[in-house]
């Protein structure tokens, strides 16, 4: 069977790119892996409790929407953290995860056609790669807004053509930003939603990040759409557990918005998603709810942040992260250091060119490497004491 033409020129991921570029060549040290964004943080405590009492709800079906008791939870703590009021059973679906919303959600919500053209799909560039995979699974055309340091490291969206804008049907948005941990302010993003209004496009709001800060909590799409009457449907925000209570393997997320808009990914889910298992559910009841353990991550992370400072002051383009978990730093190649710092010291990052698309022949990722601060602070420092000492030595 063909592959869909559409996916003939989608790059390889980016971790089988890595595999291939560096483990034909042994590693010069002991290996620290900085490359994938897994939590390493303690989970809650009470998680094994919860699962151990709800053992037996696995031999039940699952609610595909969530359970009343996950769904409220989820709406009470975005009324705890963003001061908007959610009806949790017309405008709240739980997911496996963000990737699967953030695909899902394109193929219920974004139309055939744009002004009697193909739609289009604005991502940031770099990017997390389901957002390409999603625009080109519903055969819109992509396009790559580059977010650098000259826009802040957010893509500057109203910087386009307003006949593009004009067939935009969504528009991605990363805040805090993966790969380079920028925040969107709450100026950015009413301006945005301002843009939404004018040319008629879905803002899709991935917040999977938005608990891991420096300084202040970073705005949230729902809070500044409360703030300035934004219609319900013209916002779509997508968080998980994965990154908030280092609960990767849960797989428990949600998407929450306007409540035609859900119905219409609920209704996708209805033919073809997998809800997330019962005793999972009652798992994630029970975290949303909490917030000690999250407060006790976020501390650790702080302390991550400073030990970077310290270790790349002085380096010319080092910016740390104002949220998320990744340094995005600046190099001559991504691909020449990582291979470099591999084979000299063992310690393992990301080339920034693997998350991102060539446009106009040119990469925004190409000179940088992105580094996750996952690892204990211990190993963590040292990593980051190699790859400062082998690569700006």
């Amino acid at each position: 069977m063909a592959f869909p033409e559409r996916f003939s020129n989608l790059p390889d991921y980016a971790f089988p790119r890595l595999r291939a570029l560096l483990d034909s060549t042994p590693p010069g040290g002991p290996q620290i892996a900085m490359t994938i964004g897994e939590p390493r943080h303690a989970q809650p405590d009470f998680v094994a409790e919860v699962l151990a009492a709800h053992i037996d709800e696995f031999s039940k079906y699952p609610p595909n929407d969530g359970t009343p008791e996950l769904l409220e939870a989820i709406a009470a703590w975005v009324a705890r953290r963003y001061g908007a009021a959610l009806d949790p059973a017309r405008q709240i679906m739980a997911l496996n995860g963000t990737r699967e919303g953030l695909f899902n959600a394109a193929i219920a919500l974004c139309p055939e056609t744009k002004r009697g053209a193909k739609p289009v799909i604005l991502t940031p560039n770099p990017f997390y790669q389901v957002y390409a995979v999603a625009a080109l699974a519903v055969a819109s055309e992509p396009v790559y807004v580059p977010a650098t340091a000259a826009t802040g490291f957010l893509p500057d969206y109203a910087s386009l053509p307003p006949e593009v804008l004009d067939r935009t049907a969504i528009a991605y948005l990363c805040s805090p930003s993966n790969p380079q941990g920028a925040v969107a302010s709450a100026d950015y993003l009413a301006d945005l939603m301002a843009l939404a209004e004018k040319h008629d496009f879905r803002i899709f709001a991935d917040e999977c990040y938005s608990e891991i800060w420096r300084s202040a909590p970073p705005p949230g799409a729902l809070q500044v759409a409360k703030a300035q009457g934004t219609d319900p449907e013209r916002v779509f925000v997508f968080h998980s557990l994965s990154k908030r209570s280092n609960l990767p393997g849960l797989r428990s997320g949600f998407v929450a918005g306007g409540p035609e808009g859900l119905a219409r990914i609920k209704q996708l889910r209805n033919y073809a998603g997998a809800p997330l298992p019962l005793p999972l559910q009652r798992v994630a009841e029970r975290v949303w709810a909490d917030e000690d353990h999250v407060t006790a991550s976020r501390a650790l992370y702080q302390e991550k942040f400073r030990l970077a400072d310290d270790i790349f002051a002085g380096l010319q383009g080092y910016k740390g992260p104002e949220g998320g978990f990744f340094l995005w730093l600046p190099v001559d190649d991504g691909e020449a250091a990582a291979l470099k710092l591999w084979q000299q010291t063992g310690v393992r990052v990301l080339p920034g060119a693997y998350l991102a698309r060539d446009v106009n022949a040119e990469n925004p990722g190409k000179g940088y490497v992105r580094v996750a601060l996952v690892a204990p602070k211990d190993e963590m420092q040292r990593a980051l004491i190699q790859l400062r000492d082998c690569l700006y030595g």
